[in-house]
């Protein structure tokens, strides 16, 4: 089986953020799409779904992490701009539906895309549990 640019794999949250992740205040944004014709943006679209995109930017409280950037962005296709619920800055929350996408990044080095279907907090989703 060949795999194709962009393919997408199911990811379980706890293995991407073993100690888990809060939300940096505010950071909740459309993501855009920018038109190297037209020069001009435009909202962007899941290419999979066609729902809206949203990026939300979170700090990965992992340990290990000591000296290197902690700040993660996690792309949610959405309908509307996703709220978190407690409203608290730095809340801790849990990602639903995540995928991530391996890819080559300009420096020639490995990265990761992640994506999800939506978020809850780390408190409703032990309840939930």
């Amino acid at each position: 089986m060949a795999l194709k640019g962009g393919s997408r794999f199911s990811i379980r949250f706890e293995d991407v953020f073993p100690a888990g992740c809060v939300l940096v205040p505010d950071s909740i944004v459309e993501a855009q799409d920018y038109n190297e014709v037209t020069k001009a943006r435009t909202p962007a679209l899941d290419k999979l779904t066609g729902a809206r995109v949203w990026t939300v930017r979170v700090v990965d409280m992992d340990p290990d992490l000591a000296g290197r950037s902690r700040e993660v962005a996690v792309k949610i296709s959405a309908p509307v701009q996703p709220v978190p619920d407690n409203g608290a800055p730095f809340a801790p929350v849990e990602f639903e539906g995540m995928t991530v996408t391996p890819y080559v990044g300009p420096t020639g080095r490995l990265a990761y895309s992640y994506r999800a279907t939506g978020f809850r907090s780390s408190a409703q989703a032990r309840k939930a549990a």
